[in-house]
């Protein structure tokens, strides 16, 4: 390889790693499959397209024009973490306390909240977005952030398998952790806004 084809490999790695941390689609999986337990494949697979092409759009916009907008709003990052920790806890506490098991996500929505926003493009990928564009400028950034968004579709898609193997029960037993665990991450997003 050239020196100048090992540069770009380089600075794509260094695009690509801090958001597939960023990204965390080891952590997203469990809780889209807590989500969208009870939907048909079909309508899962709808409900993930939607989530990642919101998840996409939105962090694209803000890889874009993500400075401008805080500034002129006069939003911080800590403030987007505040509002995705409310919006999150407030999503897993009605699951925790529904009686009936029934999936949390409508297809009315295709996933756009809370799947699309916060949980794929939440404050962590909005954030490391907006310091890679000034760091490595837009095009590098955006062919990493592609890059990790259809590894994440890649391995959501995949939820269905693990369904199969734990059962309907085991799904339900499941989904109530992950409710737990996502209230968590809720309170986490908000104590870290409340901190910064």
């Amino acid at each position: 390889m050239s020196g100048r084809g090992a540069d770009a490999a380089t600075a794509f790695l260094d695009t690509f790693l801090p958001l597939f941390v960023a990204v965390d689609v080891v952590g997203i999986a469990p809780i889209f499959f807590a989500l969208t337990r009870g939907l048909g494949a079909n309508e899962r697979r709808r409900v993930l397209r939607g989530s990642v092409i919101v998840a996409a759009a939105v962090s694209l916009g803000f890889a874009l024009v993500g400075r401008v907008v805080f500034r002129t709003l006069g939003i911080t990052v800590a403030d987007f973490q505040i509002a995705g920790g409310l919006i999150l806890f407030a999503l897993a506490a009605l699951d925790l306390l529904a009686r009936e098991p029934r999936p949390t996500v409508e297809l009315g929505d295709v996933g756009a909240v809370p799947l699309g926003v916060p949980l794929i493009a939440g404050p962590a990928v909005i954030t490391t977005t907006i310091v890679l564009v000034d760091l490595h400028g837009a095009l590098l950034t955006t062919a990493a952030l592609l890059a990790n968004l259809a590894i994440c579709w890649a391995v959501l898609a995949q939820v269905t398998v693990v369904e199969r193997l734990i059962g309907r029960s085991g799904a339900r037993a499941v989904s109530k952790v992950v409710s737990l665990l996502l209230a968590a991450i809720a309170v986490r997003y908000i104590r870290q806004g409340l901190a910064g």
